[in-house]
């Protein structure tokens, strides 16, 4: 499929994150669908979205949302039908925008046919497309790995005598990606797609793919029986990243973003430099653990504003430096929504919500908006665990209760930290269900959609809807924003976050306040004397009514934030 752009065209673009589940529904059914998301593409290409990633709608028990694939190449008759997707396919095509397909292959659903085919004998011919191990010299798991859910890594197998490894849920069989016929199979599915004319993939946790060969009991450094430092960017997974480039990604000039756990700058910038012929960018996710004590997600604490500066700054000059790329994000739906985890989700909603979107947006990287998230959708107000439908926070809610703590302070935690946050349904109208369904939604609909919706931002030029527009539309004109070099300009002030992209004779600089209080931001001098005085400064985006002049010293008032553009006479 042609593009009309260059090789990195994707670098102007902003993608958008489809939770199809919550999107919009057509058939009354409660949970959205392939139509809803052909309904609302005028909506997406009026917001200057190039590019639609939709989440897993193939085939699945749904065990994991649909991370828990039964067959690849087979849409799932809840979300529509194979002609459905290609209409999808035909008008986003028309509309001059790409579809990014999520494709799940570190590990498939024990419902796919390769797995009931694997676990009918030990020699059975697709035994080795997963990763079978005998039990323990004294019986018992293979070895101490934990799967990412919660309990052994490994699941038994009665009628061979055999584990098989599972590093997510006990239904999601990991592959064995040693075994070639294994990579040949995602080499066919995914061209499969790519004939359907889909522009890219999000690769989910593709960084796992590659396991130690040996299996190694882990000795707890990270924390017992965590394994994933075996498993982790492993042995082989930069040869199988530049095999599927080889014959797949290249010959298809797809766009691709890899989804990396737990991973390295140093790993991320070998993914994505394109001299080594891999991914085009990747997700990384540090930056969201800044609010977890230790490296525990179940546990609460305010986040560590100093820490996300940091992080975010370390991975601009990082891949800056490295020739990698970003894929920039604080929403996706397996987080929190950010508005609610790092500003004020009431008072200051609306110039929270512009705040994040402004700071995110002036870094270097390809920008994902997470369906709701250009609205300002805050955290629904969850009023008890039965309204929340994530296996994970179900789960995590009975273990908290088994080390001790009251059901009250695990609600607590659970409310702060579930996925189902950002799984809401979106916010379309005041119509009831917000425009979602006109049946019973799946899952709570936030009760503030009358204010926060879709339609009345339309209407309304200040609205959260309008900011991102225009942010996304500075991208496509100012290639500073593309390739302008990253220089952090706050020096660990305790409410602001700034920084600046330096190209020639151009600056952006971005001045973001994340607090509450009012406060004083001063530039050093040489910034100061460089850029400040060199010539007038054209306000790119802000926030607030009253916009302060950029001059050496600024008052900032509650969550003010501004990008600048300075052009030197």
């Amino acid at each position: 499929m042609e593009h009309s752009h260059t090789a990195d065209w994707w670098k102007k673009s902003t993608v958008y994150q489809v939770y199809p589940k919550s999107f919009k529904d057509t058939t009354g059914s409660g949970e959205g669908d392939i139509r809803g998301l052909i309904e609302k593409l005028d909506y997406l290409q009026g917001l200057g979205i190039d590019i639609i990633w939709l989440q897993p709608v193939y085939v699945s028990p749904q065990n994991d949302n649909g991370y828990d694939v039964a067959d690849y190449c087979e849409i799932n008759p809840e979300y529509g039908t194979m002609a459905d997707f290609d209409e999808l396919a035909a008008e986003v095509r028309r509309r001059n925008m790409h579809l990014m397909l999520d494709i799940v292959v570190n590990h498939s659903s024990t419902e796919h046919r390769w797995f009931q085919e694997a676990k009918q004998s030990r020699n059975n011919p697709y035994r080795d497309y997963y990763i079978w191990k005998d039990p323990a010299p004294g019986g018992g798991v293979p070895n101490n790995w934990q799967s990412k859910f919660g309990g052994p890594a490994w699941q038994y197998d009665e009628a061979t005598g055999q584990y098989f490894l599972t590093l997510f849920d006990k239904t999601q069989a990991d592959l064995n990606w040693e075994n070639p016929a294994v990579r040949e199979e995602v080499v066919k599915l995914m061209t499969f797609w790519a004939e359907k004319g889909v522009s890219g993939f999000r690769l989910d946790v593709i960084n796992l793919i590659s396991k130690d060969q040996n299996f190694p009991d882990d000795d707890g450094s990270a924390r017992p029986g965590d394994g994933r430092k075996f498993y982790t960017d492993g042995p082989r997974v930069h040869e199988y990243m530049k095999e599927l480039n080889r014959r797949i990604f290249k010959p298809y000039n797809l766009v691709t973003v890899g989804e990396m756990s737990s991973t390295s700058l140093e790993n991320c910038i070998l993914y994505s430099n394109p001299e080594q012929n891999e991914l085009s960018m990747t997700f990384n996710f540090h930056h969201l653990k800044v609010d977890y004590p230790n490296g525990q997600k179940w546990e609460l604490m305010p986040y560590d504003f100093e820490q996300l500066k940091s992080l975010l700054s370390r991975w601009q000059t990082g891949m800056q430096e490295g020739c990698g790329w970003n894929a920039l994000f604080f929403n996706n739906h397996d987080q929190p929504r950010a508005l609610s985890r790092f500003t004020d989700d009431s008072e200051y909603r609306v110039e929270s919500a512009k705040l994040l979107a402004t700071t995110l947006h002036g870094l270097q990287g390809t920008p994902y908006v997470f369906q709701g998230e250009e609205i300002g959708l805050p955290n629904p107000k969850w009023n008890g665990i039965e309204e929340m439908r994530d296996v994970e926070s179900h789960n995590i809610y009975r273990i908290l209760q088994e080390q001790g703590k009251s059901p009250e302070e695990a609600f607590n935690i659970i409310r702060e930290r579930s996925r189902d946050n950002s799984r809401t349904p979106m916010l379309w109208d005041s119509t009831p269900n917000a425009g979602f369904t006109s049946g019973t939604p799946w899952i709570k609909v936030d009760e503030r959609y009358p204010e926060i919706n879709v339609e009345r931002q339309l209407h309304d030029p200040d609205s959260v809807y309008h900011h991102y527009k225009k942010l996304i539309g500075l991208r496509k004109k100012h290639q500073i924003l593309i390739d302008g070099t990253f220089v952090r300009l706050d020096e660990a002030h305790p409410q602001v976050f700034a920084y600046s992209r330096v190209k020639g004779q151009e600056a952006v600089v971005v001045v973001s306040n994340f607090s509450k209080e009012q406060t004083v931001f001063q530039f050093a001098d040489a910034f100061a004397e460089e850029w400040l005085e060199a010539g007038p400064a054209e306000l790119l985006a802000g926030n607030t009514k009253q916009v302060p002049p950029l001059w050496k010293e600024m008052a900032l008032s509650p969550f003010a934030s501004y990008m600048w553009l300075i052009r030197r006479k």
